[in-house]
């Protein structure tokens, strides 16, 4: 039996860092940047259920080349809306291959407050989308990006 559990002891612990090398180390946690045309833009995550609600709500700015890239566990039509949000964004839905599926070019801010909050317009793609990237408004016609460019992702 002890012949059996020395070499467990190095298996498991070797297994264990393995796993974490492989899936943590280069996943999404470790997202600091994506790139559109070439062009880098410093990212927050928002990849739990409660970072996608809150998103860039209450942000009074948001850096040149800055923006939240929020991550969905799963394909589909994402909606958004700007209920709290004090910038216009360009909203960009990107689907599993990286690819912009669609583009809300300078979505305005919802002025509505309280419980008319209700009443403020949702935006979602016509195709699903895996991820959403939220940049300040008029960014994409800046530097000419459009549906069907290619996204990449930037680790630390």
């Amino acid at each position: 039996m002890n012949k059996m559990l020395y070499p467990m002891i190095f298996i498991v612990p070797s297994l264990v860092l393995l796993i974490y090398f492989l899936f943590y180390r280069t996943g999404i946690k470790n997202i600091s940047k994506v790139a559109i045309k070439g062009k880098a833009i410093s990212v927050e995550i928002a990849d739990t259920e409660v970072k996608r609600m809150k998103g860039l709500m209450f942000k009074e700015s948001l850096g040149n080349n800055s923006g939240m890239l929020f991550i969905f566990p799963n394909l589909a039509k994402h909606s958004f809306w700007m209920a709290n949000t004090k910038i216009s964004l360009d909203i960009i839905w990107i689907g599993e291959d990286l690819k912009i599926v669609y583009i809300s070019p300078n979505t305005p801010p919802c002025t509505q407050t309280g419980t008319l909050q209700a009443y403020c317009q949702s935006y979602a793609p016509s195709i699903p989308a895996k991820y959403v990237l939220e940049v300040n408004g008029g960014w994409c016609e800046k530097n000419t990006v459009m549906v069907g460019d290619e996204m990449s992702l930037k680790y630390d």
